[in-house]
């Protein structure tokens, strides 16, 4: 395999030693997850998975890999990655390689790379991106590699950073990270097309931003965006039908939680019903309890990221 040299950049701002660069996430983001090596390795991917393997680019150096997670369910893995990749290019970084899910070799890759665990960061095989970029720095060449994914309600980005040579090695301890204004979204139409995208592309959507008491199947009133999408999904699209999954954590029985998560699918279904107009047939509602796990069950993150509802395209009855 080719072996290259990589350099970090933390997602926010960050102090380089020899040539300053900052880097923005947006307000709602936190810091999950650091870990820092004065002399270290990174092998970053420089193709997708192809036959088996990987190509990758030997870093050797200083390592940073930082985890964040970011409070946002209406930014897309495209729109955490743009401005991140955009500000990187500002300071004279050159792309080197970007792919997306499927492209990168969707499991393969995934699990080629190094990347902190959940519930630190999380990946959806289906839907990430991850890019590289590299610039000559005053001792060798720096790289930055970025990892992009998300769940329902929060996305995911994991930067790496290698630089080469004793001066950036001393100068790691002395990272700095402030978290700026969110890039903008738009008027909404990136929320909706991110909902249709999902079930053309995956079949399956999760409606991310509803709410039920705790222990409870009762719908608040919202209004949800994801159900005003759905719906207008549905009426564009009358030849399809949708089966609607409730999902729980693992606290309790499994027959209590699937029970609780059916009758949760059933209020969505009822409320696509009876304040959106969408004809029942074309519905039905399933529960799965804590079958079916986003994340691990073992931390309040993970337990939040598996009590939702999902859409899954059907063929109506």
């Amino acid at each position: 395999m080719r072996r290259l040299l990589l350099h970090f950049c933390a997602a926010c701002a960050v102090a380089l030693p020899a040539q300053a660069v900052e880097l923005t996430l947006p307000a709602t983001a936190r810091l999950t997850a650091s870990k820092s090596e004065e002399m270290g390795s990174a092998d970053l991917p420089v193709a997708g998975w192809v036959d088996g393997g990987i190509e990758t680019v030997r870093a050797e150096g200083a390592v940073i890999r930082q985890a964040w997670q970011i409070q946002a369910s209406d930014l897309t893995t495209l729109q955490i990655l743009v401005p991140l990749r955009d500000q990187l290019v500002d300071a004279r970084f050159e792309p080197v390689f970007e792919c997306e899910a499927r492209a990168c070799g969707g499991f393969d890759f995934r699990y080629a790379i190094e990347l902190f665990s959940e519930p630190e960061m999380h990946v959806d095989l289906g839907d990430f991106r991850y890019a590289l970029l590299r610039r000559d720095g005053e001792v060798g060449p720096e790289h930055v590699s970025l990892l992009v994914s998300r769940s329902a309600v929060r996305g995911f980005v994991q930067i790496t950073r290698v630089t080469a040579g004793p001066e950036d090695a001393g100068a790691l301890s002395g990272v700095t990270v402030g978290v700026g204004p969110a890039p903008p979204v738009g008027n909404g139409a990136a929320s909706a097309g991110r909902l249709v995208s999902d079930l053309e592309a995956k079949g399956r959507a999760v409606l991310g931003d509803l709410t039920f008491q705790t222990g409870s199947s009762q719908l608040a009133e919202g209004p949800f965006a994801t159900l005003d999408e759905l719906a207008a999904y549905l009426a564009a699209h009358p030849e399809r039908g949708i089966v609607l999954v409730g999902h729980t954590d693992a606290e309790g029985t499994l027959a209590a939680n699937v029970a609780l998560s059916r009758k949760r699918a059933l209020a969505v279904l009822q409320r696509l019903s009876e304040r959106h107009g969408i004809a029942e047939p074309r519905m039905a509602a399933e529960g799965v309890g804590f079958l079916a796990p986003l994340a691990s069950n073992a931390t309040e993150a993970g337990r939040t990221l598996n009590r939702r509802v999902e859409v899954i395209l059907s063929d109506p009855d």
